[in-house]
């Protein structure tokens, strides 16, 4: 364990794929995490099982980051369980259909904006003021190499991941003099469960592996990868670093 003893981390999204990746890299370093989950209670309950396992304390915490009713009854539950939030990581996410603008139902847009755009800034909302009564906050949005790219037939993910980097500049500017800071982040493809609905959806690949003879440096980019740069960017080595954008995506974007 290293610089993050002490520190309390929230996870939005943090049951599976890089949300839990990111759990336990922060674990890793020492931080009690609070895992938030949607759905998948078992996977959240294994997460939370695995960090205990390190030595650090973590509990598990259902709630929809688009109901913004829910997204303050979860954090009135982390607080009085942890006393405090300092580190915030706004990984919960879905995908889009993969469809032209013109075919894409409205409902779908709104829907991608409320989990990426509107749950990052409804957790930012709610855990600032315990953030700011801390030496130091940090607020990690994961992103997408996709705010680069903008590829076709993906309007609702490349307008919500944009919102959601433009919330993140935005909250670095108002929150710096508060000791927070706020980088964003942004993927490339993964190997995760969402990662490989996409490729397979998107180029008809069963296996995502063997796209590493491809892929940059050998391999399809891991969520431990992801995690790696997170646990960078919210560490002392990171102490003068705000308003960032960190592309983890091989160089390809």
């Amino acid at each position: 364990m290293n610089g993050l003893a002490g520190r309390v981390a929230l996870v939005t999204g943090g049951g599976r794929g890089i949300g839990r990746a990111i759990a336990l890299g922060l674990a890793a370093d020492g931080a009690n995490v609070a895992v938030n989950y949607r759905r998948d209670a078992d996977a959240a309950r294994e997460t939370v099982e695995a960090i205990k396992k390190l030595g650090v304390r973590a509990e598990g915490y259902e709630a929809d980051v688009t109901d913004f009713a829910q997204c303050e009854a979860m954090a009135e539950l982390v607080l009085a369980d942890f006393g405090f939030v300092d580190i915030l990581v706004n990984n919960a996410g879905n995908a889009s259909r993969g469809q032209s603008v013109k075919s894409t139902d409205p409902a779908e847009v709104h829907k991608l904006f409320d989990t990426h755009a509107f749950g990052a800034w409804a957790m930012s909302k709610v855990v600032i003021p315990s953030m700011r009564e801390q030496p130091r906050g940090d607020i990690v949005m994961i992103s997408s190499a996709t705010t680069v790219q903008l590829p076709a037939n993906s309007a609702p993910y490349n307008m919500a991941k944009a919102a959601l980097e433009a919330l993140a500049s935005t909250l670095a500017k108002e929150e710096r003099r508060n000791g927070i800071h706020v980088n964003v982040v942004a993927p490339g493809l993964v190997d995760t469960e969402m990662g490989r609905r996409l490729v397979k959806g998107a180029m008809g690949v069963e296996d995502i592996r063997t796209m590493d003879t491809t892929a940059p440096f050998g391999h399809v980019c891991t969520p431990e990868e992801i995690a790696d740069a997170v646990r960078w960017v919210v560490s002392d080595a990171a102490s003068y670093v705000t308003n960032q954008r960190i592309g983890v995506d091989g160089g390809a974007f």
